[in-house]
């Protein structure tokens, strides 16, 4: 076969160093779409990205030429540099080490879409490290506590 054709849906998340509630609704919609610059300048399709205060969910293709662990690091370095440029409010921004990757078949993606579209009433009812340890038990993923 001469040609690689590829198509893996990730959902990528990761949140703000120690859990500070800096995205507010003054920059989230722009951040949202700087992040899905830097997808698209990897040739990774965004599909869906949302979150709330104090984290970020992606639904995205994970490019046949790159990791899942290098796309985030480009992400998270990038986002956060340009997010620092916009407002002295966002001098200490950071993002947390780590991240959640999960797989997900591309006839399940409307249900992701639907997720990420509804964080902010998810987190009505749950926070972001409640709702972490439920994404990882659903995909199997052992955790240590003290990591998250």
């Amino acid at each position: 076969m001469s040609q690689s054709y590829v198509q893996f849906y990730c959902h990528i998340v990761f949140h703000t160093k120690n859990n500070m509630k800096l995205i507010n609704e003054s920059i989230e919609k722009e951040l949202h779409a700087y992040i899905g610059g830097i997808l698209k300048s990897y040739r990774s399709i965004p599909v869906k990205i949302g979150g709330t205060s104090d984290h970020i969910h992606i639904l995205c293709t994970l490019p046949k030429t790159m990791s899942i662990s290098d796309l985030v690091e480009e992400i998270k370095k990038s986002s956060s540099k340009w997010i620092k440029t916009r407002d002295n409010a966002f001098d200490n921004f950071y993002w947390q080490d780590g991240y959640g990757g999960f797989s997900v078949s591309s006839s399940l993606t409307s249900v992701i879409i639907n997720y990420i579209a509804d964080q902010r009433r998810h987190h009505g009812e749950t926070d972001f490290i409640n709702e972490y340890k439920v994404l990882l038990k659903e995909n199997g993923i052992e955790y240590d506590e003290r990591y998250l």
